[in-house]
């Protein structure tokens, strides 16, 4: 465990403008907020829910990979969805990461985001503590 705050970026335009970290480590909890499919400047996946997820998905865990953990530390996920049509499709993706970790979930239909080309929003919680 490490002491302290500590804070990633992800480069995304909108933590500046909006003055936030992508992730925040304070002892052993590290959450992730909101994350998108957006890589700089391009929205993968667009009009897909799947891949909107997939690569949200993988954005956020590319940001618990900055304190060294995978998947297997995640202990919470929240799936914001624009269509409760993109359930299936969205459950899907989570499960192909997180079928052997089986973290709580919470998956919400939501009115829309700051851009409404994104589908899908992701919020991780890690636990980063000795598990014995």
């Amino acid at each position: 465990m490490s002491g302290g705050v500590q804070r990633v970026q992800s480069g995304s335009p909108w933590e500046d403008a909006f003055g936030f970290s992508r992730a925040v480590a304070a002892g052993d909890r590290v959450v992730v907020g909101g994350t998108t499919s957006f890589q700089g400047d391009i929205l993968y996946g667009e009009g897909d829910p799947y891949e909107q997820a997939r690569v949200a998905l993988a954005n956020a865990l590319a940001a618990i990979a900055e304190f060294g953990l995978g998947p297997e530390s995640v202990i919470a996920v929240r799936l914001l969805l624009t269509h409760a049509r993109d359930v299936d499709d969205v459950g899907r993706a989570h499960k192909e990461v997180f079928d052997s970790v089986r973290p709580v979930m919470t998956m919400a239909v939501v009115s829309g985001f700051v851009d409404s080309r994104i589908l899908v929003e992701v919020e991780l919680e890690a636990f980063r503590g000795d598990l014995a």
